[in-house]
């Protein structure tokens, strides 16, 4: 049985469909005609059955007594012959054949049986053969008749069998047969020819899909679009509209890609310039016997430290944005009490700006994300207020309902830099001489976006910037957490 199923399985879609198709046919053609030729039959043998009961009615009403003192097992061949059969039967096996039977039948046990022990009630219908192999439909009933004269009349049981041939009914369920067989057989040659026709014309959406797809397994050619019209819901239309979902997200997916390598390798190419330069000028100064003054020389080391650092940084960031953009953290996600987050991102920046002032007016509020992506964002935040507030400048950071507003007195953010300041490696004009990648907000947009929140930042009332992070949560812990 296996290798019948693997063999069937080899075959194309089209051809599996169409022979489905007419197997489906050919069992319901098959079940219908076989039924009707059943009913038919039955019908056919009914007539007959009442037939026979008709001329047992009918024959009934002669005298047999004039044939059983002269009882000849076979009719005889004179006079006139009719297409019924009858004649009487006695326990003994005695058979007694009327002069205008057409032949005799055969006497089986249940013949004798209803003669030996007469029931004029019950009558036997059967299926028989007479003296010349005809098959004839025989109907046994008991009868009683009485012989020699009235003094001294004799009573006898006997079973009067009367049959009718079955040679028209035969010949008539045998065409029946045939015609059932033929119109069975053009049935199932129909709908084999439809089911392919069927096939092919509902698989040439997928012949177009997979061409699509071995265009673009050879050529790599994303741009590659299935046409579907826009009111279709099948199937077909599904999986043609998931295609081109998917060649666009990949598109996408692969363009993004692109410009994260162009942008990075434009990002540390300056570094390591600069880091070039420097090295060569510590190394020619050494093999030229002609060392630097000391204090250049320390200035020099503190610039490849800081370069190196800024690697370090940039790399750091790359990393982070390489991730993927479903699920980075799958496993890695829980409740982190985010007062306390910014809590913790407060005291790293004030390290990083002594001179300013940091208010902070924090209400509990917890929320699910990763807790160390999500403390980087909020430095990251911090961090820009720190390096754009003037001098011994104040940062006011509030959080409360869920909402976090970190907001600085610096110089602000142009109207026409705003839509770009979420965007990789982008850096405004005044800020290109700070220290930075320009990854940082491209890193806190991703991961409130993966937090289920949002993120923007507007210009304040009277000068400098407010971010604003909005993160789904609520005030107090879930019964789980301490």
């Amino acid at each position: 049985m296996t290798g019948p199923v693997r063999r069937f399985r080899a075959l194309p879609i089209r051809a599996r469909l169409s022979l489905l198709v007419a197997a489906a046919v050919a069992f319901a053609v098959a079940a219908v005609s076989v039924t009707c030729w059943f009913l038919v039959r039955d019908k056919l043998y009914d007539e007959l059955d009442d037939d026979l009961r008709s001329s047992v009615l009918e024959l009934q009403r002669e005298q047999f007594e004039q044939f059983t003192d002269t009882c000849v097992p076979e009719p005889s061949d004179t006079g006139t012959r009719s297409n019924q059969y009858a004649q009487l039967v006695r326990a003994d096996g005695r058979v007694c054949v009327l002069p205008y039977s057409a032949a005799a039948v055969d006497v089986t046990g249940a013949d004798k049986a209803v003669a030996a022990h007469p029931d004029p009630e019950k009558g036997t219908v059967r299926d028989g053969t007479d003296s010349d192999g005809e098959r004839v439909r025989v109907l046994t009933t008991a009868v009683v008749i009485k012989t020699g004269p009235l003094s001294r009349a004799v009573v006898q049981d006997y079973a009067f069998v009367v049959a009718l041939p079955l040679g028209n009914t035969q010949s008539t369920l045998n065409e029946l047969a045939l015609l059932l067989l033929l119109v069975s057989g053009v049935g199932v040659l129909g709908s084999a020819a439809a089911g392919l026709a069927v096939a092919r014309t509902g698989l040439r959406p997928v012949d177009r899909l997979t061409e699509a797809v071995e265009h673009v397994a050879r050529t790599e050619d994303l741009g590659v679009r299935i046409p579907v019209e826009d009111d279709s819901e099948d199937e077909i239309a599904r999986l043609s509209r998931s295609f081109n979902s998917m060649t666009s997200a990949l598109a996408s997916s692969r363009d993004l890609q692109q410009q994260l390598i162009a942008d990075a390798g434009h990002e540390l190419r300056t570094p390591l310039t600069s880091l070039r330069t420097n090295i060569e000028l510590l190394t020619r100064s050494e093999d030229t016997g002609r060392p630097l003054p000391a204090e250049d020389r320390r200035a020099l080391l503190a610039s490849v430290k800081a370069q190196m650092t800024e690697l370090a940084s940039l790399i750091g960031d790359l990393q982070e944005l390489s991730r993927p953009d479903t699920d980075p953290h799958a496993g890695r996600t829980q409740i982190v009490a985010w007062h306390d987050t910014v809590e913790s991102a407060l005291r790293r920046a004030r390290l990083r700006g002594p001179e300013l002032t940091l208010t902070a007016d924090l209400r509990p509020w917890y929320v699910r994300a990763e807790p160390a992506a999500l403390e980087r964002a909020v430095v990251n935040v911090l961090d820009n207020a720190v390096k754009f507030s003037p001098p011994a400048g104040t940062v006011d950071v509030r959080l409360a309902d869920g909402v976090l507003t970190v907001r600085d007195h610096g110089p602000g953010i142009a109207a026409d830099e705003l839509p770009h300041v979420f965007d990789r490696f982008w850096r405004s004009p005044t800020a290109r001489a700070l220290p930075g990648s320009g990854l940082g907000l491209s890193i806190v947009a991703r991961t409130v976006q993966q937090a289920g929140g949002d993120v923007a930042l507007t210009p304040a009332e009277d000068g400098g910037t407010t971010a604003t992070i909005r993160l789904p949560g609520a005030p107090d812990p879930p019964p789980e957490m301490p």
